[in-house]
């Protein structure tokens, strides 16, 4: 593999991690304050038709953008009065929200574009372009750093950049700041939070409000800058493939970037079989290809991987004592 070839195959891998990176976020501030979210799957695909229904109406992508976001919010509020406000089985409540998700927008599209459960294509203002850094192109003939700089640093789009700088942003709010720390202990021991006179109720909430807008984000991102447009089921088992790189990262900020890069890369080996083909000398399966980053999933949430012990209060809902 030479040089050229492995910055194309990182350059790919960085664009198909961020969904990942974005779920796994969001997965990590819901869990993190005790509310386990199978659900980020359908929160994806929510965001991922109506940002892409709505950037095709008003070729606007950023109108979009904060559709999807609202799609993603409200399946969160669903998500959260079940959770926490009616004491619901979180797990349940997750699949429910995956089901209508991967039903209803199908139906949707269908019903107002007539195009078998897609959107119309997205041009123009429609989907997010790539930016080009400062000195990209002044630097782009210079060795090593150059090709570097140009080919896998610039040239992305605008939210690829907010996913990576959501990660010390999120490492920073969990382990820097009051808000963090009361989090974190919600996920741990919600009955000494609340016996500090801090509501338990309100900060599981904005740990899901936050869990949505990334999602939201994140399903923004996959119709409206990795493709261009809406397709039946586009978010492709993301949502638990996020969820297990959140295992895999200990529920911890700087881990799940590396977890999500490693499956993005794996996505992006299935790509580019030749290049595989070349490294190992022998033919590859491009199906086989395909079904790594399930098959790693697997892996992960069988357990074969470490021990991972997720925050001692998830998944059960916090009853105030009288």
């Amino acid at each position: 593999m030479d040089f050229a070839t492995l910055l194309q195959m990182l350059d790919a891998t960085m664009r198909l991690a961020t969904p990942l990176l974005l779920a796994c976020l969001a997965g990590l501030y819901s869990e993190r304050a005790g509310i386990f979210d199978i659900g980020l799957e359908g929160k994806m695909l929510a965001a991922a038709f109506l940002s892409a229904a709505i950037a095709s109406v008003t070729g606007n992508v950023w109108v979009g953008l904060l559709a999807g976001i609202g799609a993603s919010m409200a399946l969160s509020v669903v998500h959260g009065l079940a959770s926490i406000t009616f004491r619901g089985n979180q797990l349940i409540s997750g699949v429910a929200i995956n089901f209508l998700a991967a039903g209803l927008t199908v139906v949707v599209a269908q019903s107002w574009f007539r195009q078998g459960g897609r959107t119309p294509q997205l041009t123009d203002g429609g989907r997010f372009e790539p930016i080009t850094l400062p000195f990209a192109e002044a630097l782009r003939d210079v060795p090593v750093i150059g090709p570097i700089y140009y080919e896998l640093i610039s040239g992305h789009t605008p939210l690829v950049y907010v996913a990576i700088l959501m990660v010390p942003l999120t490492w920073w709010i969990l382990y820097r700041t009051r808000f963090g720390l009361r989090l974190r202990a919600v996920g741990e021991n919600p009955a000494a939070v609340d016996t500090a006179g801090v509501s338990v109720i309100y900060l599981r909430y904005v740990a899901v409000a936050i869990c949505g807008v990334l999602c939201g984000i994140a399903g923004a991102y996959l119709a409206t800058a990795l493709q261009a447009g809406f397709v039946k089921d586009m978010s492709a088992g993301r949502g638990f493939i996020a969820l297990a790189a959140l295992i895999f990262a200990k529920w911890r900020p700087w881990y799940a970037l590396y977890a999500c890069l490693l499956f993005g890369f794996l996505q992006a080996m299935s790509l580019r079989p030749d290049v595989i083909e070349g490294v190992l000398n022998f033919k590859v399966n491009g199906q086989f290809l395909d079904v790594l980053p399930y098959i790693l999933t697997v892996v992960i949430l069988a357990g074969f991987v470490g021990k991972a012990i997720p925050p001692r209060a998830g998944g059960e809902p916090y009853v105030k004592e009288r």
